[in-house]
């Protein structure tokens, strides 16, 4: 197979890393072409896709020291050529002569160099692909990844690494499309808006229930996360991309815990000494023997129902759609400025409401997932729009924590809404774990669990502590850590 190989470095790199052919990234990008690898030592063969390796490790990572060569093969090779020339006019496969020629600087921006086309720390190196393209082009990107999953979905021995890939890839892609709808679409009137959106919104929904199976199925899938963290850079999108996939196991995980165990009957034994204090400080108007699990979940803890399930997990995909570049949580002073953070809420909230068709338990995900119980270190539509209907409804009360269901939440009978109060907790440890934090050294998964049980649930009383504790549970299983610290 060796002759129908074409080093990678060769069509990319012809000047030793300078000059990097920004042209022919885009569209191996955009069109998903693979590399053929190498290794060196053990002659073992993969074929991987060029922006999973290009997400994972050095920006240029075929001019790298490492036991694996990176080639094309002719047929994706052939296909490079044929997407240059009908975009650009032009074809041209630098010879190894070329490649070993002194370094040219680069005359235009066409010829920047890797590092500086990558530069952007907000949705990526990928951001600008998607930008450009057509909504046709978006829509049929999102339901070959659909099809990538479901045939995954269909075989009954599934390799882990292709799953992962799979799971991360499709995501990162949904993440990006959906931004870059939305940035269009909030320029445009509301209904020509969800006219353009419509299409994205429906492969979306689609693609998610594909992706949430492929999760459900798996939920304590250790290579996957552990690939999340290799692939992380600390930006936007890939944030997003570890919340959806972090959040959407964990609900499987919470859906079989209260399905199969008797979780629900130790939550009840152990609520008047561990929680109840908890929740009559949120209800000081129940009276606090009154103050027990129904009361703090309206109608009991329950599974959650497929459509509702596939609906918060779209939630839990575009929650930070109205994110600026600029936006680094959880970083210090010196990264947080307040009224940036509470405008990306706003901005997400209203796009997703008023410019797109998504189910409205999408829209107040995003637009209620930093209340904090009402802590003073919260922000969110929901504090708004309650403060509103107090001052009309002066003697009205929340006899209720936590809703699963729409009409409650809007009709003020509960402070929080059960996906939001998941994402909060989701949202803070992704925060902090990230290996690539930018002010501050990341926390392991149980000093995070640690300092979230000390900060967030016993000095202030923002995170619920029913969920924490079984999200707890999720990371501890998940990554094998004692329950004994």
């Amino acid at each position: 197979m060796a002759d129908n190989l074409t080093p990678l470095s060769a069509v990319l790199s012809p000047h030793e890393g300078k000059g990097i052919n920004k042209k022919y990234i885009e569209i191996i990008l955009d069109e998903g072409i693979p590399v053929y690898c190498l290794n060196k030592n053990s002659k073992k063969e993969r074929l991987m896709p060029f922006k999973s390796l290009y997400g994972s490790y050095s920006i240029n990572f075929w001019l790298q020291s490492s036991e694996w060569d990176y080639f094309l093969t002719s047929e994706y090779l052939e296909k490079l050529k044929e997407k240059a020339i009908e975009k650009t006019g032009a074809w041209e496969l630098y010879s190894p002569a070329e490649k070993k020629a002194p370094a040219a600087k680069p005359e235009s921006k066409e010829e920047e160099t890797l590092e500086e086309l990558v530069s952007d720390p907000g949705y990526g190196r990928e951001y600008s692909v998607f930008a450009e393209m057509s909504t046709e082009k978006k829509v049929e990107r999102l339901n070959k990844n659909k099809q990538r999953l479901n045939d995954l979905a269909a075989l009954k021995n599934k390799d882990p690494d292709v799953v992962v890939e799979a799971l991360v890839d499709t995501t990162k892609d949904a993440a990006l499309i959906n931004h870059t709808v939305l940035a269009e679409a909030i320029q445009l009137g509301d209904d020509e808006a969800k006219k353009i959106t419509q299409d994205i919104v429906d492969s979306t929904n689609e693609m998610i229930k594909s992706s949430a199976q492929l999760l459900t199925d798996d939920f304590f899938n250790n290579d996957l996360m552990k690939t999340l963290v290799e692939k992380s850079n600390g930006t936007i999108v890939q944030h997003m991309t570890r919340v959806y996939l972090n959040g959407v196991a964990f609900l499987a995980y919470y859906n079989n815990l209260v399905t199969t165990s008797s979780t629900i009957q130790k939550l009840r034994i152990s609520f008047a000494h561990k929680y109840r204090d908890f929740y009559h400080r949120l209800l000081p108007h129940v009276d606090i023997e009154k103050i027990v699990l129904e009361r703090v979940f309206m109608g009991g803890m329950r599974a959650i129902t497929p459509d509702i399930f596939f609906k918060w997990a779209v939630g839990f995909l575009i929650h930070d759609i109205g994110k600026a570049s600029a936006i680094q949580y959880h970083e210090g002073e010196a990264a947080y400025n307040r009224s940036t953070v509470i405008e990306h809420v706003k901005t997400g909230y209203k796009s997703i409401m008023t410019k797109t068709n998504y189910p409205m338990e999408a829209s107040l995900i995003t637009g209620y997932h930093h209340e904090y119980y009402g802590s003073p270190d919260g922000y969110g539509y929901f504090r708004a729009y309650l403060d509103q209907y107090k001052k009309t409804n002066p003697d009205a009360k929340q006899d209720y924590c936590i809703t699963f269901d729409l009409e409650p939440i809007l009709d003020y009978q509960a402070l929080a809404y059960f996906p939001a109060k998941v994402l909060e907790i989701i949202d803070v440890f992704d925060s902090v774990t990230d290996p690539k934090r930018v002010y501050r050294k990341a926390m392991t998964s149980k000093e995070a669990l640690a300092m979230i049980h000390t900060e967030f649930v016993e000095k202030h009383h923002k995170v619920d502590p029913i969920l924490l504790d079984i999200f707890d549970s999720f990371i501890r299983e998940k990554e094998g850590l004692s329950f004994i610290d």
